[in-house]
């Protein structure tokens, strides 16, 4: 364990009826003390990047099977979970943008002691994936993009250089008001992420929504909305020459599976997966799928 990782009680999950106790770290990363969990032995690194508005509890149904035959790592993102939610500072670099959260990864990589890893991320989590796979080749082994936003939202959307200021200025307003629509709206876009409704309890959406809403999160959220811009992925992806593997829902109305088809094949050696009867987030609503295409690629870049 690195010497500067806090080890606090093991939480306990309830997955499909089978219970699973998974150890609680925090580690301090580039400003953020960084809420993750970790298990399994051996190489590759997995590292699990889960989506916006939700947390590491994204990847409870999945973590401990791939743990089997790897060591994986999921964490809570800034701004979402128990991952704290400082102040942006040049003093202290604390920064929400892209590309620093993408400095975050590849730092908390190394201090847990590797130097690569295999980077897989879901929604806004993919986006960073990318990202960081073409700003650290080096650090990645391989990247499985699930429901990744790449020509749409996260990785497109700009707040207009000439307004930002005015929007700063005006961050305890906005921070109000963000906070009032994502709290009367939160409900409702989770489960837009399900294509069937049914499969997410209502438990397990009081708990994303409890992971949430921790402190000043609306003031951290809209700090990451502030420094959201254009990353120009499409026009990089010829670059790539990374294995990757483009994981899509049938059925996913937040990236439409035609936007991760069009992914899989502009990506160079990329292939594609489309899990039947399922949304946005495969490794939720179709978990035994999403482990079978994973493990498969990951035999892959063993090889």
């Amino acid at each position: 364990m690195h010497e500067n990782t806090t080890l606090i009680a093991p939480e306990t999950f309830a997955n499909n009826g089978r219970m699973t106790s998974v150890n609680r770290h925090f580690l301090e990363v580039n400003g953020f003390n960084v809420h993750y969990r970790m298990a399994g032995t051996g190489k590759p690194l997995v590292v699990l990047l889960h989506g916006s508005f939700l947390s590491l509890r994204s990847w409870r149904l999945v973590l401990d099977e791939l743990a089997k035959t790897t060591t994986v790592v999921a964490f809570d993102r800034p701004a979402f979970g128990y991952t704290s939610r400082p102040l942006p500072s040049e003093a202290t670099g604390v920064s929400y943008t892209p590309e620093a959260q993408c400095d975050l990864v590849i730092a908390l990589i190394k201090k847990l002691g590797f130097s690569k890893a295999v980077l897989v991320g879901n929604s806004t989590g993919g986006t960073l994936a990318l990202l960081c796979a073409l700003r650290y080749p080096q650090h990645v082994e391989g990247l499985v993009l699930a429901g990744a936003m790449i020509y749409s939202g996260y990785a497109t959307s700009e707040v207009p250089a000439f307004i930002k200021p005015a929007m700063k200025a005006m961050t305890p307003l906005f921070s109000r008001l963000m906070k009032f629509l994502i709290t009367r709206l939160y409900n409702r876009t989770i489960r837009g992420f399900w294509y069937n409704k049914t499969r997410l309890g209502d438990d397990v959406l009081a708990a994303f929504r409890s992971d949430l809403m921790i402190g000043d999160w609306s003031r951290a959220f809209w700090e990451l909305f502030l420094e959201t811009h254009h990353l120009r992925l499409e026009s990089q992806l010829k670059t790539m020459s990374l294995p990757s593997l483009v994981i899509t829902g049938e059925h996913d109305l937040t990236v439409k599976t035609e936007e991760s088809i069009r992914l899989a094949g502009e990506l160079p050696c990329a292939e594609l997966v489309v899990v039947p009867d399922c949304g946005h987030l495969p490794h939720e609503e179709q978990p035994e799928a999403f482990l079978v295409a994973i493990r498969n690629f990951l035999k892959k870049v063993a090889e």
